[in-house]
């Protein structure tokens, strides 16, 4: 990535401003803006995040807020309440409180002397999803959004649940934030209080997984703060991006098929990054486009940003199959409009062993699969941080215990942009079950690449609301939406579709082993089929170089580590996935910080017992400096009997080696279709 040293507003930061919110807590803002903006005031731009914004997000901020600012902005970064150096308890995520909060900063943004008034909000991942929740409350004065790696349906397409299924990310997720919450403020910003502040919140931030496990169907719960409940609420311009290594990516062609405001999607190779950072490569001058886009929609500048395709996309090119890739080999293209009407849908039976061509008759027969709990193993994670590698690896091993079907050799290039579908007619020997389902790009010499896949909770065929149990060997029709996807299929290669039962630990498994019957002839592969250098082809402009400001210095004290390792015993059946994020010992230089993270997940099993499943992560956060030096250890184990989930939880907190404050929980909770 280039650094930019000299851009065309000179910069002023202010390390921390006190926002002050109408119920009496202060939130804690960084604030970078033009040296001359008290005279001349200008848009702002707000981040809205738990990720504590003096230490954990100080690198990564240091390299985008002042950039944006230098070009004319007011960058305004604000922890959310209860986390970093803000006031107040964090209890959940996109709570009608942080809604709030973040009207009432807008509102305080607008009256400031340097401001104009107008405002945009920006962020990846939980900003981006609060960018958007906030988009749809319609504030006063937000005139622009730019959200990347979001969802807008809380439930369907999140790191909770897919398809009905219980994502083993859900755990993972909750985790992090029962760490995070548990983080003390920084005395050097808040004061003599911080120890009464950590207090407050370690004992009562309280057990998020819990909650989350008690809503498994598309409730109110996460009805709220779920946009695709009412498009037509958000009404400024959106700008949606996320990448094809992210869990986030359907959500840009929702966004893009609902909104009714001026809304641009973006899609490149990158995992949960922001673009400019991206990872997979290439990563690209995304601030240059948000600076574009700010100035267009904030400024009124006439600068031909809505000019490009309303969805720019990166086609990926055949790569053999790894858990992380330095670069995808691929191309820009672009789509006037989402739904495209130049990519027809095409629709291949399936029959036994194939993916037969458009139009064949295939025989009618039953195809029968009861997969064991290792199908999965290779899955990589629901979404992707690329680090530790956790893209899927070798298909092979998992469609071993899988029904495949194998197009023919292909003898033209064919490129999938867009969702595909599976219908199937199936029956099952269980009430609760679960099909899962792969598309994978098979070279010549047999190694298998998943290109993108879909899980259905068969309880939930027909909807998230009422879930109902099947009646063992009756036949349904149902349909399995796979996550969108832009890949090109080389000649030579096949196309290969695989089902199985289970798909763990990506997904958590039904509560019994189940045989499911496909029924070939009503079965079908529907795949969107972009034409290939068709003459009405928009052209994409070419992104520029990734740059930013200089980021701030940092000096490695101890080394981290990283390991992603399947074990099995063959001896006891046990097996599991070892997953080790050790980020070593960081201290941020100017502030004279020393930060230590490390989590370990493990996701076990023995032998093909569904009860015998389990996920337990583990997490160290730690904060020294001088002679203030606090930790906290956090515990998440998570296992499951046919009828109830059982989770077990530990919250430690020290200063120094005196541990200060100690926490458990043992909690049953039903499985509900599950």
């Amino acid at each position: 990535m280039r650094t930019v040293t000299s851009l065309p507003y000179a910069v002023r930061e202010d390390e921390n401003v006190w926002i002050p919110i109408s119920d009496g807590v202060r939130l804690a803002a960084r604030i970078w803006r033009p040296v001359g903006s008290d005279d001349d005031p200008v848009p702002a731009v707000l981040e809205f995040i738990p990720y504590r914004k003096r230490d954990l997000t100080a690198v990564r901020d240091s390299i985008h807020h002042p950039y944006m600012a230098g070009h004319g902005y007011a960058c305004v970064r604000v922890d959310i309440r209860g986390t970093g150096d803000s006031e107040g308890v964090l209890t959940d995520e996109y709570l009608e409180r942080e809604l709030r909060d973040a009207e009432e900063i807008l509102a305080w943004l607008a009256a400031q002397p340097w401001s104009n008034g107008r405002a945009g909000m920006m962020g990846i991942s939980w900003g981006g999803f609060n960018a958007l929740q906030v988009a749809a409350r319609r504030p006063p004065g937000l005139g622009a959004i730019a959200a990347l790696c979001f969802s807008d349906d809380r439930y369907a397409d999140d790191v909770h649940y897919m398809g009905g299924c219980l994502l083993s990310d859900n755990l993972s997720w909750a985790s992090t934030m029962f760490a995070y919450t548990s983080c003390p403020p920084d005395p050097a910003i808040v004061g003599d209080r911080w120890r009464d502040m950590w207090h407050e919140r370690l004992e009562h931030s309280g057990l998020w997984l819990a909650n989350w496990l008690r809503h498994q169907r598309r409730d109110e719960f996460w009805q709220h703060a779920s946009i695709s409940e009412n498009y037509s609420d958000v009404q400024c311009p959106v700008l949606a991006v996320s990448g094809w290594a992210d869990g986030y990516s359907n959500a840009v062609f929702r966004v893009l098929a609902n909104l009714r405001a001026p809304t641009m999607g973006l899609i490149g190779p990158w995992s949960h990054k922001y673009p400019h950072l991206g990872e997979p490569g290439p990563a690209i001058g995304f601030l240059q486009e948000l600076v574009r886009w700010w100035d267009h929609w904030l400024k009124g500048a006439a600068n031909g940003v809505m000019d490009e395709p309303r969805l720019r996309i990166y086609m990926q090119e055949t790569v053999p199959p790894s858990t992380a890739y330095q670069q995808r080999p691929g191309r820009w293209v672009g789509e006037r409009s989402w739904p495209s009407p130049r990519i027809p849908i095409r629709r291949y039976p399936l029959e036994r062993n194939r993916i037969a061509a458009e139009g064949e008759r295939v025989p009618r027969e039953e195809l029968t699969v009861e997969s064991p709990l290792s199908v999965g193993q290779f899955a990589g994670k629901w979404c992707s941080y690329n680090a530790p590698p956790d893209l899927p690896y070798d298909q092979r091993e998992e469609d071993g215990g899988s029904l495949v079907f194998d197009s023919d050799i292909l003898d033209r290039r064919c490129e999938v942009l867009g969702s595909p579908v599976v219908r199937l007619v199936l029956a099952v020997t269980d009430p609760e079950a679960m099909v899962a389902v792969r598309l994978s790009d098979v070279a010549p010499d047999g190694r298998a690449t998943r290109v993108t896949y879909g899980l259905l909770n068969l309880t939930h065929r027909t909807d998230h609301e009422m879930p109902r149990r099947l009646e063992p060997g009756q036949r349904y029709d149902v349909r399995v939406t796979l996550n969108g996807m832009a890949h090109a299929f080389p000649p030579g290669h096949r196309v290969r579709l695989s089902v199985s039962t289970s798909y763990w630990p990506l997904a958590w498994p039904p509560p019994r082993p189940v045989r499911l019957a496909l029924y070939t002839g009503a079965c079908f592969l529907e795949l969107p089929v972009r034409p290939i250098k068709a003459p009405d082809e928009p052209s994409v402009t070419p992104f520029g170089e990734p740059e930013g400001t200089p980021p701030l210095p940092t000096t490695l004290l101890k080394s981290g580590e990283q390991g992603w390792t399947v074990s099995r015993d063959l001896v006891t059946y046990k097996s599991a996935l070892h997953v080790v994020k050790d980020l070593g010992v960081v201290r941020i230089d100017d502030i004279d910080m020393q930060i230590e993270r490390r989590v370990t997940e493990t996701y076990g099993w023995t032998g093909d017992d569904f009860t015998s499943v389990y996920g337990d992560v583990q997490w160290r956060m730690g904060f020294v400096r001088d002679d203030w030096e606090v930790s906290t250890e956090t515990r998440t184990k998570l296992t499951s009997t046919e009828t109830d989930f059982h989770l077990h939880a530990q919250l430690d907190a020290y200063e120094r080696d005196n541990r200060v404050y100690s926490r458990n929980w043992s909690i049953v909770i039903p499985r509900d279709h599950l």
